[in-house]
């Protein structure tokens, strides 16, 4: 998925830039989302940009790079490289 699409994706579930939302959310498969938010997450020039983060009451986590998390933000400054 193009870092774009995403975006629009997030935009649309969160109604804005900054709300963290769960990650389940997304309604990707399980593998996909992972793998997706995996390669944006290795990436330096957008990775800072996501922030990534845990909720006990939010289910069963993805495993981003190896770290457990269940909601991620964007900030509006991604549109710099859109």
């Amino acid at each position: 998925m193009p870092l774009r699409e995403l975006v629009e994706k997030y935009l649309a579930i969160a109604g804005g830039f900054g709300t963290p939302i769960a990650l389940r959310n997304f309604k990707l498969p399980r593998k996909d989302a992972e793998s997706i938010f995996s390669l944006f997450d290795e990436d330096y020039h957008i990775s800072r940009f996501f922030h990534f983060s845990s909720s006990n009451e939010s289910g069963e986590p993805y495993d981003i790079n190896g770290f457990p998390y269940t909601h991620v933000s964007i900030d509006a400054e991604v549109k710099t490289i859109l």
